[in-house]
Protein backbone atom coordinates (compact mmCIF):
# COMPACT_ATOMS: atom_id res chain seq x y z
CA UNK A 1 0.00 0.00 0.00
CA UNK A 2 1.51 3.33 -0.81
CA UNK A 3 0.45 6.81 0.60
CA UNK A 4 -0.68 9.62 -2.18
CA UNK A 5 0.45 13.36 -1.64
CA UNK A 6 -0.89 16.14 -3.94
CA UNK A 7 0.47 19.65 -3.77
CA UNK A 8 -0.32 22.39 -6.00
CA UNK A 9 2.05 25.09 -6.96
CA UNK A 10 0.86 28.34 -8.54
CA UNK A 11 2.83 30.95 -10.18
CA UNK A 12 1.32 34.20 -11.57
CA UNK A 13 3.21 33.67 -14.83
CA UNK A 14 2.38 31.83 -18.03
CA UNK A 15 2.98 28.08 -18.41
CA UNK A 16 5.97 28.69 -21.48
CA UNK A 17 7.45 31.17 -18.17
CA UNK A 18 7.71 27.93 -15.66
CA UNK A 19 8.35 25.37 -17.71
CA UNK A 20 11.68 27.68 -18.79
CA UNK A 21 12.33 27.95 -14.79
CA UNK A 22 12.01 24.45 -14.55
CA UNK A 23 14.20 23.69 -17.24
CA UNK A 24 17.01 25.86 -15.85
CA UNK A 25 19.34 24.22 -13.66
CA UNK A 26 20.47 27.30 -12.19
CA UNK A 27 16.94 27.37 -10.28
CA UNK A 28 16.87 23.83 -9.84
CA UNK A 29 20.64 24.93 -7.82
CA UNK A 30 19.00 27.17 -6.17
CA UNK A 31 15.66 25.39 -4.56
CA UNK A 32 18.30 22.43 -3.77
CA UNK A 33 20.23 25.57 -1.43
CA UNK A 34 16.75 26.65 0.12
CA UNK A 35 15.93 23.23 1.22
CA UNK A 36 18.31 22.93 3.05
CA UNK A 37 20.60 20.63 1.02
CA UNK A 38 23.90 19.88 2.61
CA UNK A 39 25.17 18.91 -0.84
CA UNK A 40 23.87 18.63 -4.52
CA UNK A 41 24.01 17.74 -8.40
CA UNK A 42 22.03 19.27 -11.08
CA UNK A 43 21.81 17.46 -14.04
CA UNK A 44 19.62 18.07 -17.36
CA UNK A 45 19.62 16.54 -20.81
CA UNK A 46 17.75 17.47 -23.44
CA UNK A 47 14.91 20.14 -23.92
CA UNK A 48 11.32 20.07 -23.36
CA UNK A 49 9.18 17.76 -25.48
CA UNK A 50 13.11 15.78 -26.66
CA UNK A 51 11.85 14.67 -23.81
CA UNK A 52 14.22 16.38 -21.08
CA UNK A 53 15.56 14.48 -18.38
CA UNK A 54 16.40 16.02 -15.34
CA UNK A 55 18.44 14.65 -12.37
CA UNK A 56 19.03 16.41 -9.48
CA UNK A 57 21.17 14.14 -6.39
CA UNK A 58 20.89 16.04 -2.80
CA UNK A 59 21.42 15.41 0.46
CA UNK A 60 19.36 16.54 3.35
CA UNK A 61 20.15 17.09 6.82
CA UNK A 62 17.71 14.06 8.97
CA UNK A 63 17.40 17.13 12.25
CA UNK A 64 14.07 17.43 12.12
CA UNK A 65 13.42 13.85 11.96
CA UNK A 66 11.34 12.23 14.52
CA UNK A 67 13.24 10.46 16.75
CA UNK A 68 11.27 6.57 15.73
CA UNK A 69 13.02 7.73 12.31
CA UNK A 70 16.41 8.45 13.00
CA UNK A 71 17.58 4.81 13.09
CA UNK A 72 16.38 4.42 9.37
CA UNK A 73 17.39 7.86 7.96
CA UNK A 74 21.19 8.41 9.95
CA UNK A 75 22.21 11.82 10.14
CA UNK A 76 21.55 13.03 6.75
CA UNK A 77 19.84 11.46 3.48
CA UNK A 78 20.63 11.32 0.64
CA UNK A 79 17.92 11.60 -2.30
CA UNK A 80 17.95 11.19 -6.71
CA UNK A 81 15.08 12.72 -8.05
CA UNK A 82 14.89 11.83 -11.98
CA UNK A 83 12.08 13.48 -14.36
CA UNK A 84 11.29 13.27 -17.54
CA UNK A 85 9.20 15.93 -19.47
CA UNK A 86 8.21 14.39 -22.77
CA UNK A 87 6.42 18.09 -22.86
CA UNK A 88 6.16 21.68 -21.24
CA UNK A 89 2.34 20.63 -19.38
CA UNK A 90 3.51 16.89 -18.09
CA UNK A 91 6.28 15.79 -16.16
CA UNK A 92 7.16 11.67 -14.69
CA UNK A 93 9.00 11.82 -11.35
CA UNK A 94 10.82 9.06 -9.47
CA UNK A 95 12.55 9.94 -6.27
CA UNK A 96 14.70 6.93 -4.38
CA UNK A 97 16.75 7.17 -1.25
CA UNK A 98 19.52 4.93 -2.22
CA UNK A 99 20.13 2.38 0.40
CA UNK A 100 16.82 3.01 1.68
CA UNK A 101 13.76 1.15 1.25
CA UNK A 102 11.59 3.47 -0.34
CA UNK A 103 10.45 5.90 -3.33
CA UNK A 104 8.15 8.02 -4.72
CA UNK A 105 6.84 7.78 -8.01
CA UNK A 106 4.22 10.32 -9.86
CA UNK A 107 3.85 13.25 -11.90
CA UNK A 108 4.00 17.04 -12.13
CA UNK A 109 1.75 18.57 -14.63
CA UNK A 110 1.48 22.51 -15.68
CA UNK A 111 -2.16 24.20 -16.57
CA UNK A 112 -2.56 27.38 -17.29
CA UNK A 113 -5.35 29.74 -16.54
CA UNK A 114 -5.64 33.43 -16.99
CA UNK A 115 -2.20 34.10 -17.12
CA UNK A 116 -1.92 32.03 -13.78
CA UNK A 117 0.08 28.44 -13.73
CA UNK A 118 -0.96 26.06 -11.66
CA UNK A 119 2.11 22.71 -11.10
CA UNK A 120 0.21 19.95 -9.87
CA UNK A 121 2.75 17.37 -8.45
CA UNK A 122 1.40 13.72 -7.40
CA UNK A 123 3.62 11.51 -5.63
CA UNK A 124 2.56 7.94 -4.34
CA UNK A 125 5.25 6.74 -1.37
CA UNK A 126 6.27 3.32 -0.91
CA UNK A 127 8.10 2.26 2.13
CA UNK A 128 8.77 -1.72 2.78
CA UNK A 129 9.42 -1.73 6.01
CA UNK A 130 7.04 -4.13 7.73
CA UNK A 131 4.99 -2.55 10.42
CA UNK A 132 6.02 1.00 10.38
CA UNK A 133 5.96 1.65 6.76
CA UNK A 134 2.65 3.69 7.33
CA UNK A 135 4.59 5.69 9.93
CA UNK A 136 7.40 6.48 7.37
CA UNK A 137 5.23 7.08 4.05
CA UNK A 138 3.64 9.61 6.39
CA UNK A 139 6.86 11.45 7.67
CA UNK A 140 8.16 11.63 3.96
CA UNK A 141 4.73 13.17 3.13
CA UNK A 142 5.45 15.84 4.91
CA UNK A 143 9.19 16.19 4.34
CA UNK A 144 7.97 16.26 0.43
CA UNK A 145 5.30 18.56 1.46
CA UNK A 146 7.88 21.14 3.11
CA UNK A 147 10.10 20.88 -0.14
CA UNK A 148 7.21 21.86 -2.69
CA UNK A 149 6.64 24.47 -0.13
CA UNK A 150 9.80 25.98 -0.14
CA UNK A 151 10.51 24.74 -4.20
CA UNK A 152 7.29 27.38 -4.43
CA UNK A 153 8.64 29.99 -2.52
CA UNK A 154 11.85 29.72 -4.47
CA UNK A 155 9.83 29.57 -7.96
CA UNK A 156 7.44 32.92 -7.25
CA UNK A 157 10.60 34.97 -6.26
CA UNK A 158 12.33 33.39 -9.65
CA UNK A 159 9.64 34.33 -11.66
CA UNK A 160 9.25 38.00 -10.07
CA UNK A 161 13.00 39.00 -11.57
Amino acid sequence: MATRIVHELKYDAPLADVAAMLADPAFRNEVCVDQRATKHSVSIEGVQGDPMKVQIAYSQPTDRVPGFAKKFVGSETDIVQSETWPSPEHGDIHVTIPGKPGELVGTAVLTEKDGVTTETVTLDITVRIPLIAGKIEALIGKIFGSAMRAENRTGVAWLAR
